[in-house]
């Protein structure tokens, strides 16, 4: 007992870092939670014809958070275990109005409404540099703390859903071609039911933006798609007094064939060309409630690097 209270202790020390942030210092700090709404799927934005879908694939990843090969499902769960009262694994926001009624028996499926710490690539290190200076080691410590978010993100949400990896992925690519033929077709009320509140402002403004230039606009996704994989796990807990009042996010990277075209009015063909393929690389993070019975991923937000 006293060895595991001094290894907490020591713990603390060293990653005073991981601690809890109100979400008002979150909001606060608007740079590191935006996300562009531009760069959907370079393809439905018409952006192909000026070659931006080479540009973005060109792009390549410095970092790679794998944390499913280095965190085993029973690993995680003993991380999980083993920060028990350490609730720096998830951040905790305050619920939207629509979950803080008095009283309320029934509490809606409402998205926090932001993306807890947006993927971005990280710089690449040596291994110098990593183990023999300062900066080294504080790089190697916030690695460390990211991976163990992730793992302990992944733990929770298999805890509560049986998550598999294998079968979300499958459910996030059905998801990544509803949603993207949904657009296409500007079908706004079959939309809301597969994004957050947040995400359907955003795309419905994009739907009308782009209807008022192309009258129509052909897609197609050529399955199976090229790669898919996960760059980030993360909880976000809203009640400080049950971890199990949270939300999951993960980060997911799309890379595909796509075709596209877009008509004017009178059916002419203004951008495009649906003989061709085009490669196209999309970050989009999905997010599911772990204590809303029935609850099912929906789309939270799209990331441009």
């Amino acid at each position: 007992m006293a060895w595991a209270r001094a290894r907490s202790s020591t713990i603390r020390l060293l990653y005073p870092s991981i601690g809890l942030r109100d979400v008002t210092s979150m909001i606060g700090i608007s740079r590191s939670y935006s996300v562009s709404r531009a760069n959907h799927g370079c393809v439905l934005s018409g952006l192909c014809s000026q070659g931006a879908c080479n540009s973005k694939w060109s792009m390549s990843l410095s970092h790679n958070s794998r944390f499913g090969e280095p965190f085993k499902s029973s690993q995680a769960m003993e991380v999980s275990v083993f920060l028990q009262g350490m609730r720096s694994m998830s951040t905790l926001v305050k619920a939207p109005p629509q979950m803080q009624q008095a009283g309320a028996i029934r509490v809606s499926m409402v998205s926090p409404g932001i993306i807890y710490e947006p993927y971005a690539p990280r710089e690449p290190i040596s291994f110098w540099r990593r183990w023999f200076t300062r900066r080294g080691w504080r790089r190697t410590k916030e690695d460390f703390i990211m991976e163990l978010k992730n793992a302990y993100a992944v733990a929770k949400l298999r805890k509560a859903t049986g998550y598999s990896k294998q079968k979300f992925y499958e459910e996030s690519i059905q998801l990544y071609k509803e949603i993207n033929l949904l657009i296409a077709n500007g079908d706004k009320s079959s939309l809301r039911k597969a994004v957050t509140e947040n995400m359907y402002s955003a795309l419905k403004n994009e739907i009308r933006q782009r209807e008022s230039k192309w009258s129509s606009v052909y897609w197609e996704l050529i399955e199976p798609v090229v790669k898919i994989r996960t760059l980030r796990a993360r909880m976000i807990g809203i009640d400080k007094n049950d971890l199990n009042k949270a939300f999951v996010q993960l980060t997911l990277e799309f890379v595909t064939k796509q075709k596209f075209e877009a008509y004017d009015s009178k059916g002419k063909i203004v951008a495009g060309d649906k003989t061709k393929e085009v490669l196209v690389r999309d970050i989009w993070v999905f997010e599911r409630s772990l204590f809303h019975p029935g609850s099912y991923w929906r789309l939270c937000g799209r990331i441009s690097l």
